[in-house]
């Protein structure tokens, strides 16, 4: 498993990239109303597109298929998994042999009313006794919607049994770029 990630979006060559995009991602890419999901669009395909080229060798530009719930994968490679994610400070794109989930967040003020409607009792705790409560608040939150992102079932409305303790997740929180990001891989 490999993991690339871009945390300079402010810097990113928007107009540069577009060309280096797939017809399909440059036409997603531009149905964002706002530059900054436009930015986050091409770049985290341009890190899937430098971790295809690392890792496998592959240099055409891939072209997504789409599971049932909308879990991208990559037409005529499905051997290789892939998922992606973004926030305002960055994005991330992991790459791996194996089913893969992944999720990256902003450090944020949280809010209790989300934290008692996401976060089981036992995390509830865990994060209003923590020094940093935002920051243990969005570590919970990117393990889960990394796990549900493994899954492809994507957001649910009983996010508090999402994690069992079994799952294999890797967290790394950037404090001085204010965000968090977690893995997660059968």
């Amino acid at each position: 498993m490999r993991v690339y990630i871009n945390d300079d979006i402010a810097g990113f060559d928007l107009q540069g990239a577009l060309p280096l995009l797939s017809e399909q991602r440059r036409e997603q890419c531009l149905k964002f109303k706002h530059e900054l999901g436009r930015k986050t669009c091409a770049a985290v395909y341009l890190l899937l597109c430098e971790g295809l080229r690392r890792e496998y060798g592959i240099t055409e530009k891939p072209v997504f298929g789409y599971g049932e719930h909308g879990k991208p994968y990559i037409l005529g490679h499905t051997d290789i998994h892939f998922n992606f994610s973004h926030c305002r400070e960055a994005v991330l794109c992991v790459i791996s042999d194996r089913p893969v989930g992944c999720d990256i967040e902003s450090i944020r003020e949280y809010k209790d009313s989300l934290v008692r409607y996401t976060m089981n009792d036992e995390e509830t705790i865990l994060i209003t006794q923590s020094p940093d409560p935002a920051e243990t608040f969005i570590r919970f939150w990117t393990m889960k919607e990394a796990v549900l992102k493994l899954s492809g079932d994507g957001i649910r409305n009983d996010m508090k049994t999402v994690l069992t303790g079994r799952e294999q997740i890797e967290t790394i929180v950037n404090k001085e770029k204010k965000y968090v990001y977690s893995v997660v891989f059968e």
